[in-house]
Order: C-alpha cells, then structure tokens, then sequence
C-alpha cells in the first residue's frame, strides 16, 4: 500500500493540472494587448494625454496597451457605454475627461448613462479652462467682463464645446455667480466655436490654452481670465476667475478607469505603470509644454477627485437644469 506521503502528492498534482485556478492556471496580469477607449476622435491635448499614457504603461508592464478612439454621441457616450459593458478584467478601460467620471449620471438622465461604478485607475494631468474674448469685444479683463454682462443682459454671446462640456458649465457657473445672463450658443466641439470667435459673430468662449495660444499672442482672441487656483507662469498679468469671484475655478482633468467590478489589484497595476510614466522627467516636461499639469495619481486620489468635481459641478447642473438627450 502507497504510504500517505505518496497519495498526497499524487492528488496535489492532479488538482494543479486540473483544476482551472491551479497555478499553472493563473496568468499575472497582463497576458496579453490591452485597450485603452478614448471617446474622443483622434488629435487635440485630450486625445495626446491618452496616448503618452498608453505608449509609458505598455513599456511598463510589457504588454502592448492600444488606443481605440470611439466618439460619438454627446459627451463621448459611444465609447464610455462599450467600456461600462467590457468585462472587468482590466483588458479594456476607458481614457476620458472629468465629467465623464463625476456628472455624467445627473446629464444622461434618459440614456441612464450612469459611470459612477467605474473603477479609478489614474487621473493623468489637469489643465485649465481660459475665457476667451473676440478681438473687438470691449473688455480686456473678467471684472470688466461681468460689468458689461450686468449692463448688457443677454447682449454676450458666448460659445461653447457641446451641451454639458466644461465650457459650457463655467458660463453658466459665472452667470449663476456674478447675477448676469448670456446667450448662450452649442458647438460640436471647441473648433467651430474658436471659428465664430476669431470671425467676431460670438463674444465669448471659455476654452483651454494650448490650441489658442498662438491666435492671443497675435492678438486675435483676447485672454480674459484663466480658471486655475493660481494665475498661469505664461500669462502672470492675467487674473485667475477665482480673483473676481472667489471659488469659482474651472479645469478639466483626462482619467483612466476600468469597468465596474475590475479587480483593485488590477487597477493598482495600470495604476502603477501610468504614475512611473508620468513622474519622469521627460514627460513631465514634455505634460508641461501642452500647459497641463502632470499627475499619474493612484486609485484612492482619482475618487477624491471625482468627488471634488462632483461637489463642485452637481449644484451648476441642477440650477441651470442642463440634461444631454
């Protein structure tokens, strides 16, 4: 008769080689290409970020991470819903701006395009919102902007990206804080809206830096203000909005996030490999350039962010009662 020790090796082995969670079994993640869904369309900083972030993380973790743009639908719904549908098994994740983590459920309230069960990876880098006047508007600062609003009721037209977009939140925040109206004109993006602005047919339109950084120092727009916590090292005679109207700051933020249920130690893993990227020196001066603000921050510090950007923008929502069909 075998001894015990014997029968006991002989069952361990056939429980490792048949068993689907034996060891040999179980592959380290990742094991194989990851996608990361930008509902976006390709080009432009947001498009950029998601792209430096998968080209560090698949020199990290050693396994290709392939960027797939989906736009399509307001606010890059297309996308976002195929990622909220992907298995959560850290093999596709979604690259995309602030609102789409903190606000989207409060916006799509008949799509129910709710995102708040994503699970966070990493907030990448954060930029901030300028306001933007035509050449010929008769203001050149906020303060002398929010007077004439006030003196003008409804005379401003101001521009902005898409219904629910960060631009068009901080104009209605700022008519919610100074006590003014605008009329208030949709785009399909910041291009054809920056168009009207530089053919002086709008007034207005609150925007980000980079890709009108040319047309200011020309002088073809004007810059009238700029949403970040501390006025822009470019710009140091510019006020920041928050030193006319105090609290009031407007910046985006471009994020990664994993379908819900995604394991947290997978999410720690893409995690790591994006913050070790992005705290390079060459990247944080190549983030520095597109005038953003290099983060690759874990999991815990991406909810708090969310939570802050939820705070912050549920009550301009609900005031302003903005919905997206």
């Amino acid at each position: 008769m075998p001894s015990n020790s014997v029968v006991g090796a002989v069952l361990a082995g056939l429980l490792t080689a048949g068993c689907p969670f034996g060891a040999q079994a179980q592959t380290a993640f990742p094991s194989h290409p990851v996608t990361m869904v930008v509902p976006l369309p390709a080009g432009g900083t947001a498009d950029l970020l998601c792209r430096l972030a998968a080209d560090k993380a698949t020199s990290i973790l050693g396994q290709q991470v392939v960027i797939e743009n989906r736009p399509g639908g307001a606010g890059g719904r297309v996308g976002t819903e195929s990622v909220l549908r992907a298995a959560p098994d850290g093999y596709t994740v979604l690259c995309a701006p602030q609102l789409t983590f903190s606000v989207s459920h409060l916006l799509f309230l008949k799509a129910a395009l709710d995102t708040r069960g994503l699970e966070p990876v990493s907030v990448l880098a954060a930029y901030p919102l300028v306001l933007l006047g035509r050449a010929g508007l008769p203001v050149d600062t906020t303060p002398e902007l929010l007077a004439y609003g006030k003196a003008n009721p409804g005379k401003i037209n101001y521009g902005h990206q898409g219904k629910g977009q960060t631009g068009h939140l901080l104009g209605e925040l700022l008519m919610l804080k100074a006590g003014f109206r605008m009329t208030e004109i949709p785009y399909r993006g910041s291009a054809p809206a920056i168009n009207d602005l530089l053919a002086g047919t709008i007034d207005l339109v609150p925007d980000y830096l980079l890709a009108n950084k040319q047309n200011i120092e020309v002088g073809k727009l004007k810059l009238l203000g700029v949403g970040s916590r501390e006025r822009l090292k470019d710009y140091p005679n510019v006020a920041t909005i928050a030193e006319t109207l105090p609290g009031v700051y407007a910046d985006t933020w471009m994020a990664v996030a994993a379908p819900p249920g995604t394991p947290k130690e997978v999410a720690r893993k893409l995690s790591d490999a994006i913050g070790q990227g992005f705290q390079t020196p060459e990247m944080r001066a190549r983030i520095l350039a597109l005038q953003a603000e290099p983060l690759g921050n874990t999991p815990e510090q991406m909810r708090e962010m969310i939570r802050i950007s939820a705070q912050q923008w549920t009550p301009v929502i609900e005031a302003a009662k903005i919905t997206i069909e």
